[in-house]
């Protein structure tokens, strides 16, 4: 059987009241939060030692964003990275010449490049492009980039792994829709998926990338030694896995499907990071640390999770069990989800935001 979630999904288009512009307030914060690690690391990191100038002596700075989505978010994230850009420029060079800032948005085929283009900043200071395409493969000519950026995108897998929708495999996964880590053989089978793609993104980001070029990467993990089932965020997808189950016990979505579903997401610590990045071997690691989020600190509103939830998987959803069955699951889920607060705010652990930035090794 083809692993559906091998295929191209995207967060909720639009800016209307389900897109995920207006439901990823969590994303948005991580922007404000990770803004003076990033700003800090550009001003001591990026380096102009050899800028491609043309004859008129223009210097064109290259970034990208990997796994833009829609926005805004991108636009503020883009937006700070050119403002310590332009300092550290001001900085080094104190009779700072012309310099030009070329943009490049990417993301998935399916996402709404429509929207994103529509809602640009008309203020911005820079030409902006859409890429569309996996970034787990190479995306740009060799040596195009010069600052590469990628927030809140990583976690998600190419693919959910063959082996857990396999009732054959001793890593089947029935009775869960995610990698809690509490079945080894389950968690085994993640971890290797999401090696392999990181260990691509890397391979391909190395191509792109110039010799001393900086990568900034925002990425959801877990502390050392933490299951994704003891945090909050386990706790939730528990919850929806649950509300699928009661859903197929009363005939309203398909028992098969609902054994079938796994989210195409993996949290990884600290540690697996590091080694998979130093096993790549293109990239030295400048900074690695754990973002304080406020977020983290407040009572979850299940109701505002299910929205974001549903803006980051409603498309997910659609392509696994069909428009009409999603919509149904998300006219129950909110129901279902009342008798779980306690449970989903009871949680000892929380998840965390890594924050890696990385310097391409000039060969």
């Amino acid at each position: 059987m083809e692993n559906e979630e091998s295929k191209t999904w995207a967060m909720a288009g639009g800016d209307g009241p389900r897109s995920y512009a207006q439901n990823s307030s969590y994303q948005r914060g991580l922007v404000d939060v990770a803004n003076e690690s990033m700003s800090e690391g550009i001003m001591d990191k990026l380096e102009f030692k050899n800028p491609c100038s043309d004859s008129s002596n223009i210097f064109t700075f290259r970034i990208a964003d990997f796994g833009c989505s829609v926005g805004p978010n991108t636009f503020v994230a883009v937006e700070k990275i050119i403002e310590a850009v332009e300092q550290k420029h001001r900085a080094q060079f104190r009779s700072s010449p012309p310099m030009e800032f070329q943009v490049f948005f990417n993301d998935v085929t399916a996402n709404d490049f429509n929207t994103l283009f529509k809602t640009l900043p008309a203020s911005k200071k820079y030409f902006a492009a859409g890429v569309p395409g996996t970034f787990y493969g190479r995306l740009f000519p060799k040596s195009t980039l010069h600052l590469a950026y990628s927030s809140y995108s990583l976690h998600w897998l190419s693919r959910v792994p063959d082996e857990v929708v396999d009732s054959k495999s001793p890593a089947w996964n029935k009775g869960s829709i995610q990698c809690s880590g509490t079945a080894k053989e389950v968690a085994k089978a993640y971890s290797a998926q999401f090696k392999r793609d990181m260990d691509n993104f890397l391979k391909a980001r190395a191509e792109e990338i110039i010799g001393g070029g900086l990568m900034v990467i925002i990425i959801g993990g877990l502390p050392d030694g933490i299951l994704m089932a003891q945090t909050s965020a386990g706790i939730f997808n528990e919850v929806f896995g649950s509300c699928l189950v009661d859903m197929a016990k009363m005939g309203l979505v398909s028992e098969e499907k609902v054994d079938s579903f796994n989210l195409p997401a993996y949290y990884s610590s600290a540690k697996e990071l590091e080694d998979i990045i130093k096993n790549n071997g293109h990239f030295c690691i400048e900074r690695m640390s754990t973002l304080d989020h406020p977020m983290m600190k407040m009572k979850v509103d299940v109701r505002l999770a299910i929205s974001h939830f549903r803006a980051v998987f409603q498309g997910l959803l659609e392509k696994h069990f069909g428009k009409d069955a999603a919509d149904r699951i998300f006219q129950h889920f909110p129901k279902f989800a009342e008798n779980y607060d306690s449970v989903i705010n009871g949680a000892t652990h929380q998840h965390v935001d890594h924050f890696i930035l990385l310097k391409r090794n000039i060969n």
